[in-house]
């Protein structure tokens, strides 16, 4: 099995040296920039949106993993695909057509994920398991960055990696919430593909350090 990768989050990066920052992580080692959509009426925060995807697309090449927080995401999917983003998430929560919408995300050339906040379990995705490329699994309430894991949530990454097993074609298990030095393994070892680390490498004065140290505790364990 292919080693987890980290995914650093902009939303815990300096957005006025926001190039700055992807930079830093790019050169570390990143392959993947996690870009937090949120629309204060779904969560309650705002972020960022296209605009800013689409600046971002101009100065990196790393896989854009894009987690749309937002109410009726498939009326938006078309506009990010355009952006440029190479992975959507829309929350299973938010969206009432949700097998047509990972159609949508699918039939627009970027891969496809659905996410479940804490309290909605791993069975309501049994239905669209067979064409969702990547399950996140939110181990914090969205809306905020720095918040705490919950520790239930490794029996759920564990669930959902079964799910993904048995029904996809190398499905992907990503995982979003207070992932830090002491909790990497042990999400890892619990079925994590992708690591959505913010304030954990964005928080630290040396992002890019941080960055290879919290990939070096995943990449040669024995999962």
């Amino acid at each position: 099995m292919k080693n987890a990768r980290l995914a650093p989050s902009i939303l815990s990066a300096d957005f006025a040296n926001l190039a700055r920052d992807i930079e830093l992580v790019s050169r570390a080692g990143a392959e993947i920039i996690h870009v937090d959509v949120m629309d204060g009426h779904f969560v309650p925060n705002l972020t960022i949106g296209i605009p800013v995807l689409q600046s971002i697309r101009k100065i990196t090449s790393l896989t854009l993993d894009v987690h749309l927080m937002i109410s009726n995401p498939e009326e938006m999917v078309p506009r990010y695909l355009e952006a440029g983003a190479d992975i959507i998430t829309v929350q299973y929560e938010a969206s009432c057509h949700l097998n047509r919408t990972l159609h949508l995300i699918r039939e627009g050339g970027a891969r496809a994920g659905v996410a479940l906040n804490p309290h909605s379990p791993v069975h309501l995705l049994e239905e669209v398991a067979g064409i969702c490329d990547m399950i996140l699994v939110m181990s914090v309430n969205p809306g905020f960055g720095g918040q705490s894991f919950i520790p239930s949530s490794l029996e759920k990454i564990r669930k959902a990696r079964r799910l993904l097993d048995d029904n996809s074609q190398g499905g992907l298990i990503e995982v979003d919430g207070g992932i830090n030095r002491t909790n990497i393994a042990e999400i890892t070892r619990a079925g994590a593909d992708i690591l959505v680390a913010g304030s954990a490498v964005f928080g630290n004065q040396d992002p890019g350090a941080e960055f290879i140290f919290l990939s070096s505790l995943v990449d040669n364990l024995d999962r």
